[in-house]
């Protein structure tokens, strides 16, 4: 009977267990998990779970009881320890598992502090898994001075909780402005602006010079020597695709592990998915860290391990929570050459052209114009930039 092995029981993972048994797959699937937990959403983690809005057992992706229900062997707080991709096993827990497909689906892990300046005192926190929330929930609890550390869309969603419950929050960007990675002058205006309106005080251009304390952090020493304060620290600087394992298969790298449009990595009976795994899109070649990414190239590698040969093409779209204000992300905007701003009031959005292409879309409480935008984002089409930035303009006349 053949034998499939999923490692990383996270999002990916989960969807490409399930989606093996909805195809009637009826061999052996184990699923391994690092944590000791059943397999969880993880974007509500550091928002309604540490606002205490959603209990433990809604954040589950499916109820734990149904991986045995469908015949699947989860094994969690499990390590693997290798990979032998010539013998076709693993090593987990001492035990030696056969497989016939094995799929990584390791995820990413956060980037961390190194110790020389601070990384290691209590106190000092990621967000990223279970554990992590956990251990910082008390210290919400107590209220007093967060130092954040990152100006992505980790560190502003920690400083929204944090700011809404109470927290005093200083949050740190080493370059000029935040988001300035993933995002336009214009989003990064609009989110500064709803964070210092909400007490937050963002300090861009300026970076962390070392975490202090003795045993447990107390205080930080800014790159302009400013010195703070602070009760506890959230490190929001990135995450890194986990490819260790896929190391020590032999597996070609490439940001990520790399694989072909099916999912299939260097080693044909090897498939990886989701935040570790990059693929080819548009000519090039990306890795998307985003849940909707992760179901999708999963459920496409459970069809291509089963014989489909079905290209996975990426219709990338991304989200984030902070405050009353939902941002909703359509395309990719990397190479953009110019924005406009649809102002609508409480309804805002920005719309990244390249050339007269447009190619991405921040929306800001603007379902509509975000659904509008991803449909004529997907189909290859457009909509004049002047048309877009028109509030009165009538979006759906260009899905025609």
């Amino acid at each position: 009977m053949s034998q499939i092995v999923v490692v990383g029981a996270g999002q990916a993972g989960s969807s490409l267990v399930f989606k093996l048994r909805n195809l009637g797959f009826d061999g052996n699937i184990t699923l391994i998990g690092a944590e000791p937990v059943a397999p969880y959403q993880r974007p509500p983690l550091s928002k309604k779970y540490l606002l205490g809005e959603m209990p433990l057992d809604r954040l589950y992706l499916r109820p734990p009881e149904s991986y045995a229900e469908l015949g699947i062997d989860l094994r969690l707080g499990a390590e693997v320890d290798g990979i032998n991709a010539a013998a076709q096993t693993i090593s987990v827990g001492g035990e030696t598992v056969h497989f016939d497909h094995l799929a990584l689906t390791t995820g990413s892990a956060p980037r961390l502090l190194p110790a020389a300046i601070g990384g290691a005192l209590d106190g000092v926190f990621a967000v990223r898994t279970l554990a992590d929330v956990d251990a910082m929930s008390p210290a919400f609890e107590k209220g007093g001075h967060v130092l954040i550390i990152g100006g992505g869309y980790i560190g502003l969603e920690a400083a929204a909780v944090a700011a809404s419950r109470g927290l005093k929050v200083t949050l740190v960007e080493m370059a000029d402005r935040i988001l300035q990675r993933v995002a336009s002058a214009e989003t990064s205006d609009y989110f500064r602006d709803l964070h210092t309106a909400n007490g937050v005080q963002i300090r861009e251009g300026v970076g962390l010079d070392r975490l202090t304390g003795d045993g447990a952090v107390s205080g930080a020493v800014l790159s302009d020597g400013t010195t703070l304060d602070i009760d506890f620290a959230i490190v929001g600087v990135g995450i890194t695709p986990e490819t260790k394992l896929a190391e020590t298969a032999g597996l070609t790298l490439n940001n990520g592990i790399e694989t072909d449009a099916q999912g299939r990595t260097s080693i044909p009976n090897i498939w990886a998915a989701g935040d570790c795994a990059s693929f080819p899109h548009d000519g090039g070649r990306i890795r998307l860290e985003s849940v909707p990414n992760a179901i999708d190239q999963a459920e496409i590698v459970a069809e291509n391990m089963l014989g489909a040969g079905k290209d996975y093409v990426a219709k990338p779209w991304f989200w984030s929570d902070q405050y009353d204000v939902k941002l909703q992300i359509a395309g990719l905007n990397t190479g953009y050459d110019h924005v406009v701003v649809r102002d609508g009031g409480a309804a805002r959005s920005h719309w990244y052209y390249r050339a007269d292409q447009l190619i991405a879309v921040d929306a800001m409480n603007d379902p509509r114009g975000y659904m509008i935008a991803k449909r004529i984002i997907e189909a290859g089409k457009s909509i004049p930039a002047d048309a877009a930035a028109n509030p009165n303009t009538d979006l759906k006349a260009f899905m025609r």
